[in-house]
């Protein structure tokens, strides 16, 4: 199986965190794991506030558990409370159903990790996280949906 290198991990990272001080972000905290949720690189900006790490794992891990952002994760969560809450409990409350995580794919669309990026609005973690993947030349969900598999489940009900 094909993982996330270290240096594919730092690009999407730094990338990351360069975008949110150009967009005048709140302090980022990002996360970048391999398939299986094994951190690879972690970075939280001087400022973050407590419990980032977590969070930013939460939202790598919810991506990568339900092969899906997670933000579609969330809107799941809201559709089905109990059932999310069923798999919230089954995953040891690691599952953080909040935009920002994002799956990261290579050029075949193969899952090779995922990034959790947390501390300014939902949407804003999700474009930086989409942002540094691209600046690490890899491919999200979106960039994939033509290649004709199964890639997850993108669209909305």
């Amino acid at each position: 199986m094909a993982t996330v290198t270290l240096a594919q991990a730092e690009r999407i990272i730094d990338a990351v965190i360069e975008r949110g001080a150009t967009l005048d972000c709140r302090p980022i905290s990002v996360i970048v794991v391999e398939p299986g949720c094994k951190v690879k690189a972690f970075k939280k900006e001087d400022g973050a506030s407590m419990i980032r790490f977590e969070m930013a794992f939460g939202k790598a891990y919810a991506a990568l558990s339900l092969g899906r952002s997670s933000k579609l994760v969330r809107e799941r969560a809201q559709e089905r409370p109990i059932f999310m809450r069923y798999l919230i409990a089954a995953s040891g409350e690691q599952i953080f159903p909040e935009g920002g995580g994002m799956l990261i794919r290579d050029d075949g669309g193969e899952v090779i990790g995922a990034v959790g990026v947390t501390g300014d609005t939902e949407d804003r973690d999700e474009e930086l996280a989409i942002h540094g993947i691209h600046a690490a030349g890899l491919k999200t969900d979106e960039d994939c949906r033509g290649m004709g598999r199964q890639i997850g489940l993108l669209a909305k009900k």
